[in-house]
């Protein structure tokens, strides 16, 4: 039997890859702490996103700055109130035409079902490479 947190981050991973911000949204508590590579600013979707109402800011700036080419989940683990996930990551920065292609850790915790802390980390020098003029 599958734990219900994994599926829960299986569904937010395939409402990602169809563009489905809303369903995201859902699985979050309105007091969300959500944040990608929290101490840098690389890339304008790094940083902490307080509340559920952030979160868009976070989809907008990565849709606005790189086409992902690959987001495949590679290993799942969970315990009581939380799912840790490396993903296999590729994408292109349409501004550069540059690439990147990585393994991204994502950090998933539960409170009453929903998630209410995300951190995600990746190679921040290959993404600021990526993102950089030539």
């Amino acid at each position: 039997m599958t734990d219900p947190k994994i599926t829960t981050v299986q569904h937010v991973y395939e409402a990602f890859g169809r563009g489905d911000v809303g369903f995201i949204l859902d699985q979050l508590t309105d007091d969300v702490d959500w944040a990608s590579c929290p101490d840098s600013n690389v890339a304008p979707w790094h940083g902490v996103h307080q509340g559920k109402a952030e979160v868009p800011h976070f989809f907008t700036a990565l849709g606005e700055h790189l086409k992902i080419t690959e987001f495949t989940p590679l290993s799942f683990a969970a315990n009581d109130t939380d799912v840790m996930v490396v993903t296999r990551w590729s994408a292109t920065a349409p501004a550069t035409g540059k690439t990147a292609t990585m393994d991204i850790h994502h950090w998933w915790r539960f409170r009453d079902g929903k998630i209410y802390l995300y951190r995600g980390t990746e190679d921040t020098a290959q993404t600021q490479d990526m993102l950089r003029e030539p």
